[in-house]
Parts: structure tokens; C-alpha cells; sequence
């Protein structure tokens, strides 16, 4: 077998077929951020996938976005102000609202289903999760199976497993 790699160009004809419409199908929303270094890497992964970002309007979440932007461009991210108000309001429009989360109802990952309608992937706190008055608002709660001594991954590798198998990427 041999193998070619593309070149920089062929990809960039490939992977755009139409421009990237702002709040469109998918929204990554790690709407209760810990670690900063967790947003630079989900912005990439929306972009990978053709997502929005969604983050709370604290100053230091917008300074590690900008810091962990790895893309030459800006990344498409959106403000909200308070979380579980934008969640209810999502809901309320129609938007299928999917949280990561350990629970007993959880879906496996590998049983997840790509996105037919606009979808909100909901993250929460590293430590705490999804506060309960959002998990009362999820469609779906979806849970990432693991083989390891640890109890989960952390918010960036859980959002981007998730955002690759809802946008039919995976």
C-alpha cells in the first residue's frame, strides 16, 4: 500500500464546502469552565468539527480562549450570561440540549447518535458537574465509558469525544 499525504490546500477544499454559519446546528457549552486550558482546546475541536463555543462572560474565560487559540483566526465563540437561563431558553426554541455527565440514565458514547437537529453539548464543572437545576433541563445525558482507575476525563477530551460522535464525525 502506498500512501499520500494531502497537502494543505486539498484539505482546506475539502473540509469547507459552505462558510460557517454562527449558532447553526452544534454548540459546545462549557458553561461552568474550571481550568482555562480546557477552552483553547475545545475552540479547536469546534472548529474541527464545525461548532460554536459557548462560554460564560468572565474575564478570564475570554483571556484563555484568546491564549489557547491555536487556529490564526479567531474561533467562533458566543457569551452567555447566566447558564441555566440560556439552557431553558435553548430548550424552549427547540434545541436538543445533551450533557456530559456519570449518571444512571446516561447513553454510552458509542451508542450516541449523530446530531438531526440543532444541539447544544452541555459540559459542566470539572470538580461538581452539571448543577442539578441544568441536568433537570438535558434531553439526554450522555457518559463516556472508562477502563481506568479514574472516574472521568477532563472537560476538553470529554467535549471533544462528544462533539466529533454528535457531529456524525466518529
Amino acid at each position: 500500500m502506498v500512501v499520500r499525504t494531502r497537502t494543505r490546500s486539498e484539505l482546506s477544499r475539502q473540509r469547507r464546502p459552505r462558510p460557517h454559519r454562527c449558532w447553526d446546528h452544534l454548540l459546545v457549552a462549557p458553561l461552568w469552565p474550571l481550568h482555562g486550558s480546557n477552552l483553547g482546546t475545545l475552540l479547536r475541536t469546534c472548529d474541527a468539527v464545525g461548532a460554536c463555543l459557548v462560554v460564560p462572560p468572565f474575564r478570564w474565560v475570554d483571556e484563555a480562549v484568546a491564549r489557547g487559540n491555536t487556529l490564526r483566526r479567531p474561533g467562533c465563540v458566543h457569551r452567555v450570561g447566566d447558564p441555566v437561563r440560556w439552557l431553558a431558553a435553548q430548550r424552549a426554541a427547540g434545541t436538543k440540549l445533551i450533557g456530559v455527565e456519570l449518571a444512571e440514565e446516561a447513553v454510552r458514547l458509542g451508542d450516541l447518535p449523530a446530531a438531526r437537529e440543532r444541539t447544544v453539548v452541555v459540559l459542566g464543572h470539572e470538580s461538581d458537574g452539571i448543577p442539578e437545576d441544568a441536568l433537570d433541563l438535558l434531553h439526554l445525558v450522555v457518559e463516556i465509558p472508562m477502563v481506568g482507575a479514574g472516574h472521568s476525563l477532563n472537560v476538553a477530551v470529554a467535549g471533544s469525544l462528544v462533539a466529533y460522535k454528535v457531529a456524525g464525525l466518529l
